[in-house]
């Protein structure tokens, strides 16, 4: 499925009906062939755009897969980058950049002992985590950081309702929480539990002061305003 290197119909299907770390366990190997993976062009333009909030010591990429996300913090670190993940399989596919040291740990308890990072970015990792763990996972990154570090992750403009994308979420949204209400274990995914207001709060009430940096390589919409931004969070 997606291309002649990427996962079967049927992969997909066994890693849907796994829990969150076991099926990423069963689509490490061909995981970068499939659309999840954060596209390089959107890597770029987070580095382009966090360029001018550098540069950084160490860095930390949260939730980090396959290891896309090294390729923005080389270019904004100087003491090197780390990497953390819940899947063994994934981190065993990202030991392949020798020049991260790579860590599996959760989220919400990150294996690192106090103030160790200036930076921690995150891809595309947020829609596995309910809205009431964030909390939590935003004070663990607050934990590992030191005063000044920064917190930063893209986050796209929702779609806008009635359209296709936005009738694409809703039912993918739907489909999950069936799916988790009649089988176990969860698999926890969800497009729309992410929203830009809340996340705010949220990072604020952990200690982080918040900006928005549009990221200008990945367009705009029809009204103006920017397809993604860059949250840049910087611990008080």
């Amino acid at each position: 499925m997606f291309s002649a290197e990427g996962p079967t119909l049927r992969e997909l299907a066994v890693q849907a009906l796994s829990s969150v770390e076991r099926g990423y366990d069963l689509l490490a190997p061909k995981f970068d062939h499939t659309p999840f993976r954060t596209p390089d062009v959107v890597l770029d333009a987070v580095a382009d755009a966090a360029e001018g909030l550098g540069p950084f010591g160490r860095g930390l990429d949260l939730c980090c897969g396959t290891g896309a996300g090294v390729r923005v913090l080389r270019r904004l670190c100087r003491d090197g980058v780390a990497g953390v993940d819940i899947s063994a399989g994934m981190l065993a596919v990202a030991r392949r950049y020798e020049d991260a040291l790579w860590v599996r740990g959760e989220a919400g308890t990150l294996p690192f002992g106090g103030r160790v990072f200036d930076v921690v970015a995150s891809f595309g990792a947020f829609g596995h985590f309910r809205p009431e763990e964030r909390p939590g996972i935003f004070a663990e990154v607050a934990r590992v950081l030191r005063p000044g570090g920064r917190f930063l992750f893209p986050i796209a403009a929702p779609p806008r309702p009635g359209g296709s994308g936005w009738w694409f979420q809703v039912g993918f949204d739907a489909a999950m929480r069936a799916r988790n209400a009649v089988w176990r274990p969860p698999f926890v995914m969800y497009y729309r539990t992410f929203r830009l207001a809340d996340v705010r709060a949220e990072l604020g009430a952990a200690g982080f002061d918040v900006e928005l940096y549009p990221l200008e390589a990945l367009g705009r919409r029809p009204d103006g305003a920017p397809r993604c931004r860059l949250v840049a969070a910087t611990l008080r």
